[in-house]
């Protein structure tokens, strides 16, 4: 059974991987011709991303989805408040600490210790995983979470230096990884799942996106109070390898690192499901015999993963970059950028995960082909964007405040379902696949360029984060409105039924 599984979750991480291939293969051959070594390493990168989804997505339905949802359940079964707070505080601590793109954050932010930003960021979520659990509880609606913090965000960016600001969007997107996000999204489930009122589907998201808000506001802090002159980045020099031995030595020494991460990662998870599990006694044994082997499984695909898209996916991205923007086609950034972006949101790994959750939790309303759409072509307008500011140097200010504008307009015209369901999608679309693959394309094209990349480059993940926020968003009011139409035609139906029937008798 798990065989077949896993081969299923292999094709489908062959059908999201190949198109980007293609696409960098065809590069190779016009536009930025790669070294025979760094496409070799991109090709063994996609093959470890193929069998590292594969893995980590049979691993997260089998450990990662039924202990957060456990979890979740027995937290709403709380007679007190306190405890399930005070435990929704430390999970939300330890897991952000965890997540091994923090400490790629951290780096890039010298000018703050890389201890007081990892627990400052950690913290942020720590405590909105608090906040969603107190609007679970008081049944306060998404939207007004959302009026709230979003103008509190853009008040402070206008007193931060202009060099956080990018690094403090993208952070938001950074923070809820991988790891972060299949946990939480079931929690929320779990959380909402005992209430039996008509709110309790809406209820289940938001949990990502109420998580996202946090690491932006607590580097925006970090940012006004440190007082620093900029927030400086040191470009990761691109490895240069000559044959097909060389390549593999590089992704073998790289290996124990990821795997370090990973297990450094998983350690608070497995700890606190243990402790939950002697505490509360939910699981049987089969149960945990199941999680276990998914916890194994989870570990060994993001593992592959992440040496996969790191060692070589990111040199790719940036000689691409490079190579196009020095190129008599300049203009052609934008438009390749679209169609990179258009596929590359299908290789991230939680997508799948949020997807899947989605259509069963819609009851099949929103269909998974539905939600990869209107990702894709969300995540294709935020790369072009990226790539005209690169080209122009416009401030992302200009991009973001009418965005989040425009997506908080649109949740007073949608059901209440998707403004959950858009908000936590701009989180997970912002993955691993992004920090790795389009911040380097990114950050190749801005340094040819000559521009600043903290306030040019950086950014792009807060881009791709925003614009599915008004994509799912307009699916959804599609839907009301197709839904209504559909209930109107059927009433104008019924009515010329009864008339033809009252005209015969």
């Amino acid at each position: 059974m798990q065989n077949l599984a896993f081969k299923e979750k292999v094709f489908e991480s062959l059908a999201s991987v190949l198109p980007l291939t293609a696409i960098v293969l065809l590069l190779s051959v016009t536009v930025t011709p790669l070294s025979s070594g760094t496409l070799v390493l991109f090709l063994f990168g996609a093959m470890l991303l193929i069998i590292g989804m594969g893995f980590f997505t049979l691993g997260v339905d089998m450990s990662m989805m039924p202990m957060g949802e456990g979890v979740g359940v027995q937290m709403s079964k709380a007679k007190k408040m306190i405890l399930p707070l005070a435990v929704c505080f430390v999970l939300g601590l330890l897991i952000t600490i965890a997540e091994p793109d923090l400490q790629v954050l951290a780096e890039q932010v010298p000018a703050i210790p890389n201890r007081v930003l990892t627990f400052a960021v950690a913290a942020g979520v720590g405590a909105f995983l608090v906040i969603a659990q107190l609007r679970i509880f008081f049944h306060i609606p998404l939207a007004k979470m959302f009026l709230f913090f979003y103008p509190l965000i853009f008040l402070l960016a206008f007193f931060a230096p202009a060099d956080f600001v990018p690094v403090s969007f993208d952070s938001g997107g950074v923070t809820t990884g991988p790891i972060t996000v299949p946990f939480i999204m079931a929690m929320g489930i779990g959380m909402s799942t005992l209430r039996s009122d008509k709110h309790s589907r809406e209820d289940s998201f938001g949990l990502i996106s109420l998580c996202s808000i946090g690491p932006v506001l607590s580097v925006l802090l970090l940012g006004i109070f440190y007082e620093p002159d900029s927030a400086l980045y040191t470009p990761t020099a691109v490895q240069e390898v000559q044959t097909t031995k060389e390549a593999a030595a590089l992704f073998f020494h790289a290996l124990p690192e990821y795997a370090k991460e990973v297990a450094t990662a998983f350690l608070p998870i497995v700890a606190v499901f243990a402790l939950f599990q002697l505490m509360s006694r939910r699981f049987k044994r089969y149960q945990l015999m199941k999680i276990a082997s998914g916890f194994v499984f989870t570990y060994v695909g993001l593992t592959l993963f992440l040496c996969g898209v790191n060692v070589g996916f990111m040199p790719a991205g940036q000689i691409i970059g490079s190579g196009i923007a020095e190129s008599r086609y300049k203009w052609l950034l934008v438009p390749v950028g679209m169609v990179i972006g258009y596929f590359i949101v299908a290789a991230e790994p939680a997508i799948h995960v949020l997807n899947k959750q989605v259509e069963e939790i819609s009851n099949g309303s929103v269909t998974q082909k539905m939600m990869g759409r209107c990702l894709s072509i969300g995540v294709c307008l935020s790369v072009g964007i990226a790539m005209l500011r690169i080209l122009t140097g416009i401030s992302i200010f200009w991009f973001l405040i009418p965005g989040y504008a425009a997506a908080l307009a649109l949740t007073f015209f949608v059901p209440h379902i998707f403004t959950g369901i858009a908000f936590d999608s701009g989180g997970v679309a912002s993955g691993p696949m992004t920090a790795t693959f389009l911040l380097p394309f990114a950050m190749g094209a801005c340094e040819t360029f000559g521009g600043n990349i903290m306030t040019d480059a950086f950014g792009i993940v807060a881009m791709v984060a925003m614009t599915p926020l008004i994509t799912i968003q307009l699916m959804g009011l599609f839907s009301s409105l197709k839904e209504k139409a559909k209930r109107r035609y059927i009433e104008i139906q019924l009515h010329q039924l009864e008339d033809d029937i009252l005209y015969f008798d």
